[in-house]
């Protein structure tokens, strides 16, 4: 897949911020491409949980436009410090050092970024109050598959089943890299 090679800005203070700390796990170049593609395209306030080190964060501010905000939350008080950081002159992004289920406070999202892998918390019926009608919901590290239903090390995907499958969103898988895919689901 091809992409420019220049990152910006604010995503290379992203990675600085993650090999300071120790971090090596953050959201892929292509997978940020994407959330800054999709962010471009939202107002309002945009959301994301599993904060690590601020990559994805950073990415989705890399798309921001129409004064639109970013609310993310990293359980881990070391993280979202490093994270803050990244952004602690930028009025438009605010970290908590918090547990995601805060942003049940600050919702419903225009755009929701998360992780597939706590699948028992990034189900549709734990997420679905937190996007507005319309809003985008990306969960990205998922591994392509071609079948159906999807499997994964062997059983059914069953959080990427359901996400694809409930009738409370319209929902694509995309391929972000050969190895890598995401799920993108706009609440009807």
């Amino acid at each position: 897949m091809s992409a420019p090679p220049d990152l910006p800005d604010v995503v290379s203070r992203a990675f600085d911020v993650c090999r300071q700390a120790g971090y090596v796990a953050f959201c892929r170049n292509e997978t940020g491409r994407l959330l800054a593609t999709l962010a471009a395209t939202r107002g309002g306030t945009m959301a994301e949980f599993g904060t690590g080190c601020g990559v994805g964060t950073a990415w989705l501010r890399s798309g921001v436009r129409n004064g639109a905000r970013i609310l993310t939350a990293e359980l881990d008080e070391k993280l979202a410090v490093a994270a803050s950081k990244i952004f602690e002159d930028d009025a438009k992004v605010e970290v908590l050092a918090a547990d995601w289920n805060v942003l049940r406070d600050h919702g419903p999202f225009s755009l929701l970024f998360l992780d597939s892998g706590s699948p028992s918390e990034v189900g549709v019926d734990n997420v679905v109050d937190l996007v507005e009608p319309g809003g985008i919901v990306v969960l990205d590290d998922f591994a392509p598959c071609e079948s159906w239903p999807p499997i994964t090390y062997g059983r059914v995907d069953t959080l990427r089943e359901q996400w694809l499958t409930d009738e409370r969103f319209t929902a694509v898988e995309v391929m972000v890299a050969a190895d890598a895919s995401a799920v993108i689901a706009t609440r009807r």
